[in-house]
Formats: structure tokens, sequence, C-alpha cells
């Protein structure tokens, strides 16, 4: 799979329609997973004026800092079709974005998680212009994945897959969270990601706590430990998975009880997955079985986010989101129990709405795993 694939030139024509129909001049997009999506440039986020000038009509421009000119033009940018222009340390690189929108603008969409530096500059740069979400746009061109992002996800469930199948490795009695952690995120990039975006072991009463991350608290014999591993591939797509272990001796019985409902209730939520159900319905699949068993309270988050370029976007699957799913849309299905101070359970595989149902993209098993 090469990045022409998943970075086609066609998008940026694509983007500035969309442009145009949002009733925008222009997107100015600063270092983030929108700009690699329209160019396949991982930029670098910093105090130097990094932007994407994409204008409704004419010529996409790239205002980069020179000492990054380099890796620009050795990124698929330029087969996207932007001309690169560059800025010295010390000069003002804001004359360069209004000079490449060649004209007054009355509305632009900034990137949402540009930096307040940036975003104030432009203001001052463009005092006619109103500022709006570039996601305006992009959200709904980002939304449904193209054959060759879904393929890039699943290399990256695959590469997640294979870190969870060494597990044993690892997590033992005695072991603390954070020793067990620092093992998995080595194997992470061992498995062929270039960076760790997280890693979760939660063990015994920890586990009651969805985002935890680690500690230095040994591991009990017998405690349900919830392991929650994720990573960026080289394509630039994410890998998010999460399965619940116990090792050493038996789990308790209450826990093994309120599993098998949580395992009922993911695999219904997965099943649930179609072209034409909303997402609300999806959540209220996992939700509630969960809820009938009365572990409803104990259910803290949402049932599922999208997951592409950025490890958290569009579409949500929680209730009052009554987006109708499209092939297309990759997202993970994660519901959990959590109960405070004794332990804590939660199952998560990505799965993309196909044509025909459902791909998941974690294959490996999701029931309790005795090491």
């Amino acid at each position: 799979m090469g990045f022409e694939e998943l970075y086609p030139p066609q998008r940026l024509a694509a983007a500035q329609r969309a442009t145009a129909a949002a009733g925008l001049d222009a997107l100015l997009l600063s270092p983030g997973s929108d700009l690699r999506y329209l160019t396949g440039y991982d930029a670098h986020a910093g105090e130097r004026l990094t932007c994407l000038v994409l204008p409704a009509e004419g010529e996409p421009t790239l205002v980069v800092p020179t000492l990054e000119r380099p890796a620009a033009e050795a990124s698929p940018a330029p087969a996207t079709g932007v001309r690169i222009v560059d800025h010295a340390d010390g000069t003002d690189p804001y004359p360069l974005v209004t000079a490449a929108l060649g004209g007054s603008v009355a509305a632009v969409g900034l990137a949402d998680r540009m930096w307040a530096e940036h975003v104030l500059a432009l203001r001052e740069a463009l005092p006619g212009a109103t500022q709006r979400l570039a996601s305006e746009v992009l959200r709904e061109m980002r939304v449904r994945k193209s054959p060759a992002e879904v393929a890039a996800l699943a290399e990256a469930g695959a590469a997640i897959d294979a870190v969870h199948a060494r597990m044993g490795e690892w997590l033992r009695p005695g072991r603390t969270e954070a020793e067990v952690g620092a093992d998995i995120a080595g194997a992470i990039r061992a498995a062929g990601h270039v960076s760790v975006d997280f890693v979760i072991v939660a063990a015994g009463p920890n586990g009651a706590s969805p985002h935890h991350g680690t500690s230095d608290r040994p591991i009990g014999a017998g405690e349900p430990v919830v392991v929650d591993i994720g990573g960026t591939m080289p394509s630039g797509y994410r890998s998010d998975c999460t399965r619940t272990y116990v090792a050493g001796a038996p789990a308790p019985a209450e826990f093994v009880d309120y599993y098998a409902v949580l395992h009922a209730a993911q695999r219904a939520a997965v099943a649930a997955v179609r072209p034409g159900a909303t997402a609300e319905e999806v959540d209220a699949a996992a939700r509630e079985p969960i809820a009938a068993a009365g572990f409803g309270a104990a259910f803290l988050h949402r049932t599922g986010h999208g997951i592409g370029l950025d490890g958290h976007e569009e579409p949500y699957v929680v209730a009052g989101n009554a987006r109708r799913l499209e092939p297309g849309m990759a997202f993970s299905v994660e519901p959990g129990i959590y109960l405070a101070g004794r332990h804590g359970a939660r199952i998560e595989d990505i799965v993309v709405c196909a044509t025909d149902g459902v791909q998941r993209l974690n294959t490996i098993p999701t029931e309790l795993i005795a090491l």
C-alpha cells in the first residue's frame, strides 16, 4: 500500500469543492491530522508557522519554516500538487498566507486544534475574515474511510493484536503495572508502530478507572487486569484494543459473572453494526444488557469513538447520536463495567461498517484471558 493510495491528489480538489459549498473562501490548516489527511505531510507542530493554505479556488500552498522545507519536500505533499513556500527565522510568515489566498477573504476555516497564538495572528493578518472550524468541511470527508484507509487500519489492528498475543510474557503476579507497561511499549514499537500513543495496565481496583495508565502497584494473583493499548503506524493510522486478563490464580466469582455480561454485550454491539443503523443503536445494544444485569451505573463512558489519523474522531457511538452508519465508517466498540474499589473490565475492538454488515479489525478472542 503506497502513500499515493492513502493520500491521493484528488482529495485536495474534493476539499476545495467542499470548502466552497460550505461558504468558506479557504481552509488554513496547521500541523495535525487534517493537514496530513490532505497532503500526507506529518508536520512538526511548533511556534514557527506551518500552514496549508487551501483556497476554495486556486493553487494550494504549504507555508513552512525554512529549516523544515526539506522534510516537507520529502513528504507526499509535493505529489499532491501543493506549492511549498518557506519563511526564515525572524521573518513574518503571515504575509505568505495572505499572498497565497490571492485577495480578500470573508470567511476561513481553521484547523480545530490550531495553536491559539496562530489563530490570533491570523485574525490580525485577515481582519475582515470570519474564522470558523475546518471540521465543518473535513469531518464529512474523513468520516468514511477509503479502501486504502481501511487497509491501513487493518494493518494497525493486526499489529496491536500481535502485542496482546504476547501478554503472557510480561503480565505476571508480583510485577508492577509500570514494569509490564514498559515491556508493552517496547513491543508496540517492535510490532511496527512508529509511536506509542497510550498504555493502560490497570490491575485490581485500578481497573475501575477507565483511563488509569500505569502505577508502581504490584499485580496480585487472581486480580483482573485491564490492558488498553494503541499506537500510530508509519501510515499515520492508529490502533486501539483492550483485553482483560487474570494471572496466577482464578478471578473472583463476582468478576467472572459480570465479565460474562460484558462479553455478551460487546458481541451484541458488534453485531448491531450495519449500514443504516444509528450510532446510538449500537450504543444501546451494548448498554441495555449491562443495565438489565444491574450494572448500568458501572458503564461509565460511551460505547465507542471513531478512529483513523486521530485516535478519537467521528463518529461517536453514544446515546443521542442519531447519525446513520455508512460503509467505511471505522470506530471502536468498547463497553466496560467498573466497580470502584474492587475491579473493572473492558473489551474493545475496532470495527468498520461494511456494505454487508461489520468487519472486525481486531480478531483475537474477546473472552477473559487467563495467563
